[in-house]
């Protein structure tokens, strides 16, 4: 009897930790919609340097550069939930691995195909930009909708295999760089590639950590770590070493996740108490640590997005984690969710509003159609750009509600 109710308890205990936290939710729509945001800069002129990307080489970050780094971090936060939830539906360690593979297939899919086009030869590819970034998205939407069971096997795998054969085409027709003579590549792997394969590394570690909090630190300082030895010079030349992703071999943007992984561990932990004040405190001195970190290691390698430095990386942990923070106060303890249900499908579907402004470009370069140099000037630009961001959050709350709905 007493063995039933422990254990009934302890499944209790794993739905709480694997529920839904409307924070992270919240913090992963307004990243996003800052996301499209900074990304909308390049229509606009005359706006303050600050808010842009610094040049590489130069030490320093502006608004732009903490963007990213803020998205990595709030996709470690998400980890151990996404994981736990699979534990509880049965899933074993070696399903839940297959799908964070197929994932990561698919971010990377998304991520080369999306920095191709960034370079596109039109006359030796025999097609624009401007159609091939709506090509590309349209063929992952078809791909990896959360169809409806509406939708009959036959008319999904008519849809899904369809748009894997315009992929397959459009990569063997790609031509780019400035004489067009470059072939469908890596190239970089774009900013879901990056993301893909930050995602792999940390999601191996918090499988295999199975809530061991331990573990997932030594990931966390592992990764640090190598950012700091990759920075400087210190990485010893090996086949092996060959073999593994850039992203992940630099250490920096796997950190940043990690970090986000391990304070969801503590998060969790203090929650699970209702110790509100002590998991702030908490995360106010790791941030205080943090910045101390970033303040050391700047002198030797600078403060650089583009450089992916470890000061980069130790202050944009820091000053996410403030920020989820204040965001846990005032959506879960102080209930002010519903303040922000205009944004949250950005949050609860942020692929698919990633998306969505490549569509508008796409239609942009097709049509040359150029708004007003009023409204792309200065602060009526910055307006227009974050007016766009949000426009792109209501489309995909409404593709949401008519059945489109990106899952991977």
């Amino acid at each position: 009897m007493m063995l039933a109710i422990s254990s009934e308890i302890k499944t209790q205990a794993n739905k709480n930790l694997a529920k839904r936290i409307d924070s992270i939710d919240i913090l992963r729509a307004i990243t996003m919609v800052l996301m499209i945001f900074v990304n909308d800069f390049w229509t606009l002129s005359n706006i303050p340097d600050w808010l842009k990307h610094a040049p590489r080489g130069e030490d320093g970050i502006g608004f732009s550069d903490v963007i990213f780094p803020a998205f990595l971090f709030i996709v470690g936060l998400s980890l151990p939930y996404a994981i736990e939830k699979r534990r509880i539906k049965g899933e074993s360690s070696p399903q839940i691995l297959k799908h964070v593979l197929f994932r990561t297939f698919a971010l990377l899919t998304m991520g080369v195909f999306l920095v191709n086009g960034e370079s596109i030869h039109p006359d030796a590819s025999g097609i624009k930009a401007g159609t091939w970034f709506p090509m590309v998205c349209l063929c992952f939407l078809l791909i990896w909708n959360n169809y409806s069971e509406k939708i009959s096997f036959v008319l999904r795998s008519i849809l899904q295999y369809a748009a894997i054969f315009i992929l397959i085409l459009l990569a063997f027709i790609y031509r780019g760089g400035e004489n067009g003579n470059i072939r469908f590549e890596t190239h970089w792997w774009g900013i879901l590639g990056l993301i893909g394969w930050a995602y792999l590394a940390s999601a191996l570690i918090t499988v295999f950590a199975k809530n061991n909090g331990y573990i997932l630190l030594v990931g966390w300082i592992f990764f640090c770590t190598l950012s700091i030895l990759n920075k400087a010079n210190l990485i010893p030349n090996s086949i092996f070493l060959d073999y593994l992703p850039g992203t992940i071999k630099g250490g920096t943007l796997v950190a940043l996740t990690m970090g986000g992984v391990l304070s969801s561990f503590i998060f969790r932990h203090y929650v699970q108490k209702s110790a509100n004040l002590k998991l702030s405190l908490v995360f106010i001195l790791s941030s205080i640590v943090l910045v101390a970190l970033s303040l050391i290691t700047r002198p030797y390698w600078g403060l650089s997005k583009l450089g992916a430095t470890p000061a980069w990386l130790f202050l944009c942990s820091a000053l996410t984690l403030i920020l989820f923070t204040l965001t846990y106060w005032i959506v879960d303890v102080w209930k002010k969710s519903k303040s922000f249900n205009f944004i949250k499908s950005a949050g609860t579907d942020t692929l698919l509003c990633y998306l969505i402004p490549y569509f508008f470009y796409g239609i942009y370069e097709l049509t040359d159609f150029h708004l007003p140099e009023l409204i792309t000037t200065g602060w009526l630009g910055l307006i227009k750009s974050l007016l766009f961001a949000l426009l792109c959050v209501f489309i995909t709350k409404k593709l949401n509600n008519s059945g489109v709905r990106l899952k991977i």
